[in-house]
């Protein structure tokens, strides 16, 4: 009985701290190449792509401004959403 207490309450911990980390969302106007790399469907080509274009056009005014980066269209876009924000 104590050991299954102990397991619920690792997995409740453990759920609710990733939940959390989730819940963070990247800010692609400040984010390093390595950061970008944590997000769904983006390589290393994506986030290194990401980075020079704001390093040469200034920061994102909003995430569809991403569209303007090669190799990243709308539907990129659309999936890193949820994931990324440009405001701290």
């Amino acid at each position: 009985m104590f050991k299954k207490w102990i397991i619920s309450l690792l997995l409740a911990f453990s759920l609710s701290s990733f939940a959390a980390f989730a819940a963070d969302k990247i800010n692609i106007n400040t984010a390093s190449a390595d950061e970008l790399q944590l997000l769904n469907g983006v390589g290393p080509s994506t986030a290194n792509a990401i980075v020079q274009y704001r390093e040469q056009n200034g920061a994102f005014a909003s995430v569809e401004d991403l569209v303007n980066v090669k190799g990243v269209g709308e539907k990129k876009v659309a999936g890193l959403a949820e994931q990324v924000t440009v405001s701290d």
